[in-house]
């Protein structure tokens, strides 16, 4: 209980920071409509003269869209390798190697609060544009949707997370770390399925995206949400993404413990 208690004082501290650059989540979020807005009129125009495009239709699409916007709310992992990288740069982090935290945790606590202020504000929005939205909403039944897509959400949090802190944690090899993280966003974009639903990718490259991390960020949940994967297929997803969970989780434990070995405790 007192080692739940110092990561839950520490999620608190997170909820009271972000709380007070709400208004920048939400108008971060607000921004996010006119997104959405552009995405209605670029795909309203691909489907001219058609009614499915992969074996989905217009409102199908439209209804992924708007669930990869509240994942990426989320669960996404905004700026969290830049503050990383500044708390190892600046000597912040030497506090943590003479307490018994776990630095691993206390940022991941930091993350949950910050979603859970983030994704709160993304529904507002939403919310107030759900009148014009609800026609086009088409969320398909049964109840293993929710039972196995919160899961496979929980998990893809911590994929998003573990890649942003492995980022991080190169500071201790590298003074500049942004163009490691611009080249991994740039292949997180396409291959996390933002700009486009994966399965519309030629199948070989499809599934060689389907044993990447990247493809259980954003599209692995959300595809379970929006009926674009299968009960078969959900469970054997949810079993690669556990391996990516565990696979990262080990890669930042290696990168954590060499990195204090180069690590000189200068500033804090």
């Amino acid at each position: 209980m007192s080692v739940f208690a110092k990561y839950r004082h520490a999620f608190l501290i997170g909820l009271q920071s972000n709380i007070v650059y709400r208004w920048s989540f939400a108008v971060r979020a607000l921004f996010s409509l006119f997104h959405l807005a552009f995405v209605f009129i670029l795909w309203g125009a691909a489907y001219q003269g058609q009614t499915t495009i992969g074996g989905f239709d217009l409102n199908q699409t439209l209804t992924y869209f708007i669930a990869i916007l509240l994942m990426q709310f989320f669960i996404g992992a905004f700026n969290e390798d830049y503050q990383i990288s500044e708390e190892i740069r600046n000597g912040l982090i030497n506090q943590f190697l003479l307490k018994p935290i776990n630095y691993y945790l206390y940022r991941l606590s930091i993350f949950g609060a910050a979603r859970l202020v983030s994704g709160a504000l993304a529904l507002l929005p939403i919310l107030v544009a759900l009148p014009f939205l609800k026609d086009h909403l088409v969320l398909p039944e049964g109840g293993w949707r929710i039972a196995l897509g919160l899961p496979a959400m929980a998990m893809a949090a911590l994929i998003q997370f573990t890649i942003a802190y492995i980022f991080g944690l190169l500071t201790f090899w590298f003074l500049e770390i942004q163009s490691f993280i611009i080249l991994s966003l740039a292949v997180e974009t396409i291959l996390g399925g933002q700009m486009f639903p994966l399965d519309l990718l030629p199948a070989w490259i499809f599934r060689i995206s389907q044993w990447l991390p990247y493809y259980y960020q954003m599209y692995f949940p959300t595809a379970i949400f929006t009926g674009r994967l299968d009960y078969a297929q959900a469970l054997s997803g949810l079993a690669i993404q556990a391996f990516w969970v565990v696979a990262l989780l080990g890669l930042a434990q290696l990168l954590w413990t060499r990195g204090l070995h180069r690590h000189t405790a200068v500033g804090g």
